[in-house]
């Protein structure tokens, strides 16, 4: 019985901890965005805190129309479009275009987001 509450305890905590990584991983990311968006010469006001209508901004930036937001929403169609987006939001920090290809390099790729925000 004891050991049964121990392991409950011990599932709870880490299911807690997993959560609260989650979300300092999100808001990170959406921090990320923001300076991108900002740095691009756009507001992206609080839309780039909510989950998937953060796209709206960076499509913004990416001089894209808002609809293409339904384009990210499909497997498969949504890793065309989302090329098109970072290569032109590459494109729109000053950035060569080319350096969306990072996002398909594993472990490079977490460092694509910090770079563009955090850069020049």
């Amino acid at each position: 019985m004891v050991e049964e509450t121990t392991s409950d305890a011990v599932g709870l905590l880490g299911g807690v901890v997993g959560l609260l990584v989650t979300v300092v991983i999100y808001l990170f990311f959406c921090y990320c965005c923001k300076l991108i968006c900002e740095k691009a010469g756009h507001q992206p006001g609080i839309l780039i805190w909510i989950p998937i209508v953060n796209l709206i901004p960076l499509l913004t930036v990416a001089k894209l129309p808002v609809w293409m937001i339904i384009l990210l929403l499909i497997p498969f169609v949504n890793i065309v479009v989302g090329a098109i987006m970072w290569f032109k939001i590459c494109e729109a920090r000053g950035k060569p275009g080319w350096l969306f290809l990072l996002l398909f390099i594993p472990i490079v790729n977490i460092a694509f987001l910090p770079y563009l925000a955090f850069s020049e």
